[in-house]
């Protein structure tokens, strides 16, 4: 009997159009792109089944092995022709299946060969391959995520026209057993899909497989099992199949002297949850040796580049030996820039997580929790800053690196070592990026005068508990004018001294806080006129009212002379600070016999 032709129909999920022929010998189909030929002999055809699809009519048939061959395209009029053909050539019966339209999101699902159907009332609602899932990930006790692969990342470039695709579908379940208890029946599906969508357990030969590979992003300890196209990542909860034509980039990073880095870029993220991870981050002590044996022929090592059949290495050099050969990605690797302690990263903060900060010869990658890669080619500019002198000491010891990109992102890497600003920006000069400096050199001068001392200064504060950076305040020559105005003024001179002191004492605290803002203030004109005028009213002789108010302070500074530590506290203010030196030294010897008097009425007027 002649053959019989049906045009315009699909193969499989294949978007290509093509030609079904049924013969006595069987049927085969055969693409108009690229008239590829895909046959099915007549012993080996065992059921066939009549579908109501997307794409018109499906012919679904059945084969010896379990598998399934689908052909889309055919209209409610082929049906009786084609029922005719296959009883005749193959002896089988055309068996009309009913597909549900009722749009229901709740039913049965039922694992059908390497096919999960899903079924609303006993009927089909959709069908899904099994082949298709890339990941199976359970969330909990009840709800199940099914990763697919897109076509996108098999290599070919997408068309234009291309369709939509779906990528992920999530299952939910409540179901609980007859005593009442509640089952895991996610984990019950979770199961079932990885043993049925290849994930669990794929066809191909391993070629090679790695025990325990601790992995930074995302974070746990999993077997990592290399094949000829893609790799499967095992571990106590989660199984991920990755392609490796998915792998986008490969960089080989030293952490520090005892650990690599071997990452890889993703095009398609792997996921966790709600999380995504479009890098995954391998740590392997440098120390570790691997000894290996690929489980393929010369041959197809042959095929290759560098790729060896035994190995005795470091375990990071036999890792990204192969992936750079099955994945065929070049190596990334740390480029020219090296530290101040001669690394090719440093250390930085971006937002609240700490990382690794690499400078590298097309790209600048922040390896972290989430890594970030920029490209040099995208960077607009690049602004170095440093909070402002309100921060204290630590501002001194550390920078802040924003980059600005084209593309519209911007990035602010804070808690630079400030050791590391001069070989940052001659990388960033040499690559001819556009640099911008905000490191304002009169606070760097300021804060390299000061800064070490206000550590001294806090240490005194805590020790003490009292407040003891008051003499800080006399910053400027006029204050020493001051002094001289005191000495000039009759033998009362001594309470106004102090009591003075005490007023200026109230600023220096709260500049001990880290206010030096208040600081600043009290060097302008208007704040030492007032000072000037306070002074002289209380040399020619204050209201005693107003003594007793100010006196409380009293003992607290006539304490300091003392020691030894206030010349410490004064030189956080800067070289000027000498010259009232003199100042509180006669003052003890003087205010001491007085001093019990005027210390008891502060007593009777602070009771």
């Amino acid at each position: 009997m002649a053959a019989s032709q049906f045009d315009r129909i699909y193969h499989g999920l294949s978007t290509e159009v093509g030609k079904l022929r049924l013969a006595g010998s069987g049927m085969a189909w055969k693409g108009e792109e690229n008239e590829g030929v895909s046959a099915i002999p007549a012993d080996e055809i065992k059921w066939a089944q009549w579908f109501r699809v997307a794409r018109n009519f499906q012919l679904r048939v059945g084969l010896k092995d379990r598998r399934r061959e689908t052909f889309d395209g055919f209209v409610r009029e082929d049906h009786d022709k084609l029922a005719t053909l296959l009883k005749q050539h193959f002896g089988v019966t055309l068996e009309l299946k009913d597909v549900t339209f009722k749009g229901w999101n709740w039913g049965v699902t039922d694992i059908q060969g390497h096919d999960l159907a899903f079924l609303v009332s006993n009927k089909t609602t959709f069908e899904l391959p099994l082949k298709q899932v890339a990941n199976s990930n359970i969330a909990g006790r009840t709800e199940v995520s099914l990763e697919f692969v897109p076509s996108s990342s098999t290599g070919k470039k997408a068309s234009k026209n291309a369709p939509d695709e779906m990528v992920e579908i999530r299952f939910y379940s409540d179901a609980e057993d007859e005593d009442g208890e509640e089952v895991s029946a996610a984990q019950a599906f979770h199961d079932a899909i990885k043993d049925k969508a290849e994930i669990g357990q794929v066809s191909g030969d391993l070629v090679l497989s790695f025990e325990e590979v601790l992995v930074l992003t995302p974070r746990g300890r999993y077997d990592v099992d290399m094949f000829l196209d893609f790799l499967r990542l095992r571990g106590k909860t989660y199984d991920y199949k990755i392609l490796y034509s998915s792998i986008s980039r490969l960089f080989l990073l030293p952490k520090d002297d005892l650990h690599v880095l071997f990452i890889l870029g993703l095009s398609t993220p792997i996921r966790q949850g709600q999380t995504r991870y479009q890098y995954l981050v391998m740590q392997f002590a440098r120390e570790e040796e691997t000894t290996a044996e690929l489980n393929i022929s010369e041959e197809e090592i042959d095929k290759y580049d560098r790729l060896k059949k035994n190995y005795e290495d470091p375990t990071f050099e036999v890792v990204s030996g192969v992936f750079r050969a099955l994945s065929k990605k070049k190596i990334i690797g740390s480029g020219t820039f090296q530290s101040r302690d001669g690394h090719p990263g440093i250390k930085a903060n971006l937002k609240a997580v700490q990382g690794d900060l690499f400078m590298l010869e097309k790209y600048i990658f922040f390896v972290s929790k989430q890594p970030t890669l920029i490209e040099l080619s995208d960077i607009h500019q690049c602004v170095f800053s440093r909070v402002g002198a309100s921060m204290g000491a630590s501002a001194a010891r550390t920078f802040d690196l924003k980059i600005v990109t084209k593309s519209g992102p911007e990035y602010t890497f804070t808690s630079i070592n400030k050791e590391e600003h001069e070989p940052v920006e001659t990388f960033l000069k040499e690559k001819k990026i556009k640099i911008k400096n905000e490191m304002v050199a009169d606070v760097d001068m300021m804060l390299a005068a000061g800064g070490g001392d206000s550590d001294e200064e806090m240490q005194s504060v805590a020790s003490s508990g009292d407040e003891r950076p008051k003499p800080r305040i006399g910053r400027d020559e006029d204050d020493s004018e001051e002094d001289e105005d005191f000495k000039a003024s009759s033998s009362d001179q001594g309470s106004p001294s102090e009591s003075d002191s005490e007023s200026e004492g109230g600023v220096t605290a709260s500049d001990a806080s880290g206010d030096r803002e208040l600081a600043k203030a009290a060097k302008d004109g208007k704040k030492k006129k007032l000072t000037k005028k306070k002074a002289k009213a209380q040399a020619e002789g204050s209201d005693a009212e107003d003594e007793p108010k100010k006196k409380p302070a009293k003992p607290k500074v006539k304490a300091k002379p003392k020691k030894d530590d206030e010349n410490d506290a004064m030189d956080v203010d800067g070289d000027e600070k000498p010259k009232p030196k003199p100042k509180p030294k006669p003052k003890p010897k003087v205010m001491q016999g007085d001093g019990d008097g005027p210390a008891k009425k502060k007593q009777k007027t602070s009771a």
